[in-house]
């Protein structure tokens, strides 16, 4: 499954049905995207209506938020994993995070309900940019700023050259427009360095800014397309 959110997955969280009623709905050939009839989990595009027993539904308007993430959380929406988000956005739901920050990051997270456009902001195709303040245990300088900017071996990967410059003795800048797990950390960890401190500031145009740790901003629309 993509981003999209399949039709199932709508009738449940946007409609209320039960997963029980949704698979019913389906099957029996109830449930019309566009003008065609369907009897499979198809997944939907944001531009497509939706008709329930020949009554048509609206899906949720497009949402788009910035989001400063505090350390402590997993960037999951579901419930069901302990220290996601679900209690912060269970009211704006459903919605994605396009792109995620491990527990112990903190910073910028966008999330929305638009799967197409969330896909071109994750997508490593689009080189989405990705800055990022970063601190670590020992003395940095110009030539681990070197080593990080031409890629480095992380064991299963080597990562693309990126931009990257030594801010203070202990901390760096870093812009990449790849997203690996843990990429930041593990290289460095790759050159003997272990992470203290990490922030995501930017994705693309969108920038933290002044905002407070936990809080969310609605971007609006035209900022966004």
């Amino acid at each position: 499954m993509g981003f999209g959110r399949r039709i199932q997955y709508f009738l449940v969280h946007t409609l209320k049905y039960t997963n029980k009623e949704a698979k019913a709905l389906i099957t029996e050939r109830r449930v019309r995207v566009g003008s065609e009839i369907i009897d499979s989990n198809i997944e939907l595009n944001d531009s497509d209506e939706i008709t329930v027993d020949g009554n048509l539904v609206k899906k949720h308007a497009p949402v788009y938020l910035k989001y400063y993430k505090p350390v402590g959380y997993v960037s999951s929406l579901n419930a069901n994993v302990k220290d996601s988000l679900f209690e912060v956005f269970k009211d704006h739901l459903p919605l994605i995070i396009a792109g995620r920050l491990d527990k112990a990051s903190e910073g910028l997270l966008i999330l929305t309900n638009d799967g197409k456009w969330a896909k071109q902001v994750t997508d490593p195709k689009n080189h989405k940019e990705k800055e990022y303040i970063v601190k670590v245990s020992k003395e940095i300088d110009q030539s681990f700023a070197d080593k990080m900017s031409a890629g480095v071996d992380i064991g299963f990967y080597f990562t693309k050259p990126c931009k990257c410059w030594v801010i203070d003795e202990f901390t760096f800048g870093i812009i990449l427009t790849e997203g690996k797990n843990k990429q930041i950390r593990r290289m460095c960890k790759a050159l003997l360095y272990h992470v203290s401190f990490l922030k995501r500031i930017r994705i693309d145009n969108f920038n933290i800014d002044n905002q407070i740790v936990g809080s969310f901003e609605v971007l609006k629309k035209q900022n966004v397309l």
